[in-house]
């Protein structure tokens, strides 16, 4: 099983961020589904302020291509992601329409 952890900053609005979070405590199941059919085991997203910190523990078999063309492929998580882009914004450096960027593991004990 591999790891990644990842980053993504929210808009710097504390009703924004409650929204946020109303959604993250209920995920719509088709989200659910998509992400465990992607190959992902266990996901878990923390936050501090405005800055969102995930990891996913995922199958051998999974990768972000494959993800990525699932969701591209799913009207439900379209849908989704437009209607979370109203609170996220992306962290400093990542390229321009990238959401999630991943994070380089530099300690492990």
């Amino acid at each position: 099983m591999k790891r990644y952890a990842l980053a993504l900053d929210l808009v710097d609005d504390l009703k924004l961020i409650a929204e946020y979070e109303a959604y993250h405590l209920a995920v719509w199941p088709e989200i659910r589904a998509s992400i465990i059919a992607a190959g992902i085991e266990n996901m878990v997203i923390y936050r501090f302020g405005n800055r969102l910190f995930m990891t996913m523990d995922v199958e051998d078999t999974f990768s972000f291509e494959k993800k990525n063309g699932m969701d591209a492929a799913n009207p439900k998580v379209q849908e989704w992601e437009t209607l979370m882009w109203k609170y996220q914004r992306a962290v400093p450096g990542a390229k321009p329409g990238e959401k999630w960027v991943l994070m380089d593991k530099i300690f492990e004990l």
